[in-house]
């Protein structure tokens, strides 16, 4: 059976990569509105200030905050760890006990049946820490070598139930209160690449787009990628009872799908993945973006880094609809040589039409970086900032991390997962970090989630007049946000699923600042 992905972002250790400080705010004044916001967030504010350090009480606070949307989430490294030993177990899988690869059977040699896993607790316990972060401690393997590593060994247990999968990921968000998911997977698994080696490459691009499109080629790796979501849908619907009266709460969830596309392999197949992946966002309104994934210092991600731009930047035009969110500098020095710094991010927005950043982590390293951060300010261009991968696979964290540096100068900024199944972590994790570590208010707090809603690819207009202020469009003016919309503020959401889901959560905050001043 064909999967919706194979939701490996790469294969092989041998593959494997992967300033300044932000002023504490003043709290607020208790019972002060904040600027722009209602009397309530004021108090609100000032009880979180109360809490900052009852780890208990504050991640209570931050768990039921409302939190939007996760843009930068690889599905078989979200789901957790736990799943895939079970899914590989019901699958009749092998674990080799010692490199720890799963494979389909028989089970030969040090091969073990992955059933062993759930019954034998040690066996269990060695599985868990390789195939995640588990109680890992650096020594001859780097925290880098062991995160991507990760993706080899579990990867046959990782794309048959792709539904299972999601179904899991999506009630993990539900209950800490997100409503929206971008998850990438990688469409049509093994037909680009097998179109890709049958085409060859052409450095003419236009050559290159008319014989792959020939023939119908890449319109039937369209019609294999929807029908495998399609199939994954219904697995999806079906585990969580979706539309039924014992609806897990996952269903609640939106989902979209980026189209990930391997930056560590040639040249024809990257150009056709990329291809497949705007063909299909302008096809079919789940797909919704093109993601380069694997490790971006990878021997031939960084040797064909520009190339690859150039490609975005010829494809860009034919696909108006379809959105491009970028890996760009996940690196850091003596991960890669300094010449390597200096271009990634500045590429994948000018050349590569980014318009949403990946870990952005080396913005320092980049050449005139104040100029830099100055375009991604203008541009609006979202950094999505998964804290404890960067701290995992970089080694980066606290204040030598950029996240403050962003937000000093108007850099959008919302918080991610990346891959929360291998980190061992959830997106409740990454606000307490970022609230103990920045000193960020609630406010700053809240609107890190309204960011992750304003800057998703859902379709349609949006609730705010602009995305600097978070107030409202003039049809939505006259109703207190998150009550019952009426009038021409009601039509818009009707029409506009993205105002539709930040008009729900502006209801959600309504309602989780009433529980706190309740509660307190």
């Amino acid at each position: 059976m064909t999967s919706m992905i194979s939701l490996r972002r790469t294969t092989t250790a041998a593959l494997v990569a992967c300033a300044a400080l932000l002023a504490p705010l003043a709290p607020a004044r208790a019972g002060a509105p904040l600027p722009g916001g209602r009397p309530m967030e004021g108090r609100v504010s000032a009880y979180l200030d109360g809490i900052r350090q009852d780890p208990a009480r504050l991640d209570a606070f931050l768990r039921a905050l409302p939190k939007g949307g996760d843009l930068h989430n690889h599905l078989s490294g979200a789901v957790s760890t736990e799943l895939l030993i079970q899914l590989a177990a019901e699958d009749e899988l092998c674990i080799d006990s010692g490199t720890f690869v799963s494979a389909t059977g028989p089970c030969e040699g040090t091969a073990r049946p992955a059933k062993d896993a759930v019954t034998d607790q040690e066996f269990r316990a060695q599985v868990i820490r390789a195939w995640s972060m588990q109680d890992f401690t650096p020594g001859e393997e780097s925290g880098h070598d062991h995160f991507f590593a990760t993706f080899g060994k579990f990867g046959e247990a990782s794309w048959r139930h792709p539904g299972r999968m999601l179904a899991e990921v999506t009630d993990t968000m539900a209950a800490q209160h997100q409503m929206y998911l971008e998850t990438m997977v990688t469409p049509a698994f093994g037909g680009p690449a097998a179109l890709a080696a049958k085409v060859g490459f052409d450095p003419d691009f236009t050559a290159l787009r008319e014989k792959l499109l020939a023939d119908g080629q890449v319109q039937r790796l369209v019609d294999q990628a929807r029908a495998d979501l399609d199939h994954a849908t219904a697995e999806y619907q079906d585990t969580a009872q979706c539309g039924t009266k014992q609806a897990r709460p996952g269903c609640a969830v939106t989902v979209r799908v980026q189209s990930q596309v391997s930056r560590a392999a040639g040249p024809a197949r990257v150009f056709t993945e990329l291809l497949l992946g705007m063909e299909l966002a302008s096809q079919d309104e789940r797909f919704v973006a093109v993601n380069l994934v694997q490790p971006e210092d990878h021997r031939a991600a960084l040797d064909n880094y520009s190339l690859q731009m150039r490609m975005l930047d010829f494809l860009h035009p034919f696909y108006p609809n379809a959105h491009i969110s970028l890996h760009a500098g996940e690196l850091v020095p003596g991960l890669v040589k300094p010449e390597d710094l200096r271009f990634h991010i500045r590429q994948a927005v000018l050349t590569g039409h980014a318009e949403r950043i990946g870990h952005g982590v080396d913005v320092a390293q980049e050449d005139d970086s104040a100029e830099l951060l100055r375009t991604l300010a203008e541009r609006k261009v979202l950094i999505e900032v998964p804290l404890t991968s960067n701290e995992q696979i970089l080694q980066v964290s606290g204040q030598d991390h950029p996240i403050a540096l962003y937000r000093k100068n108007g850099v959008p900024v919302a918080l991610s997962t990346d891959d929360p199944g291998v980190e061992r972590i959830d997106i409740t994790h990454e606000y307490v970090r970022a609230a103990l570590t920045y000193r960020l208010s609630y406010r700053d707090l809240k609107d890190l989630a309204r960011t992750s809603l304003e800057y998703g690819f859902v379709a349609g207009r949006s609730l705010w007049k602009d995305r600097d202020g978070y107030l409202p469009v003039a049809e939505c003016q006259d109703r207190p946000l998150g009550t019952t919309p009426t009038g021409a503020c009601a039509a818009l959401l009707r029409e506009n699923p993205k105002a539709a889901l930040e008009w729900q959560m502006e209801g959600a905050y309504r309602d989780f600042e009433q529980a706190v001043l309740r509660g307190k």
